[in-house]
């Protein structure tokens, strides 16, 4: 892969993984609430879940996709549905902590799993390895993988640390409602562009 091609994969990978999507508003909400170092396992099932769906992608796994095109749409489905329910508990987060102390930042597994329902995941995935590895070769999907793995994790970072920032500020429990309920309407607003497809 040429500097050229590096450096914009690189600034591709930047770009997608810093702005909004569910992972990102989700962070936000989880360092609002639990803070940064209770998100890490969060921060790092994204990041480590993402890379290993750009490997599988650009392995092939599409070619399952497109030899049973009735998939895309049970993928739309459950990642609707799975983030509508998510939205929901970011949205009742604040209140569920009142009365239950043992709430809890999403683990690594289920950031990972999370990736597979992401809209915006499969979007970048796709586009990525359409873009940057056009051949499948397993250099070049690799160096996506690796590229994106080493950019994703800081920038998702980024979010937590904004949203624990403005834990401060969230002390206020009609302030931290109102930044959840706030996170869970982003979050059913980045269906919009799922929906309209």
């Amino acid at each position: 892969m040429s500097y050229g091609l590096l450096s914009a994969l690189a600034l591709f990978a930047f770009v997608s993984s810093i702005t909004p999507g569910p992972n990102n508003l989700m962070l936000m909400a989880s360092g609002a609430n639990f803070g940064f170092r209770r998100s890490i396992p969060h921060m790092l099932g994204i990041g480590i879940g993402f890379t290993v769906m750009l490997i599988l992608v650009g392995a092939g796994l599409v070619q399952l996709f497109d030899a049973w095109p009735p998939s895309y749409l049970l993928l739309k489905t459950l990642s609707v549905t799975y983030l509508l329910w998510l939205a929901w508990k970011v949205a009742t987060a604040a209140g569920l902590r009142a009365q239950n102390a043992k709430a809890r930042p999403m683990t690594f597994l289920q950031a990972a799993a999370f990736q597979w329902v992401n809209p915006k995941a499969w979007a970048m995935a796709l586009s990525a390895m359409t873009t940057y590895a056009p051949d499948r070769s397993v250099a070049a999907v690799l160096v996506v993988a690796a590229v994106f793995g080493l950019i994703n994790l800081p920038s998702v970072s980024t979010w937590t640390i904004m949203g624990q920032q403005m834990a401060r500020w969230l002390t206020n429990p009609r302030r931290r409602v109102a930044f959840n309920v706030t996170m869970a309407a982003l979050l059913v607003a980045s269906l919009y562009p799922v929906l309209r497809h």
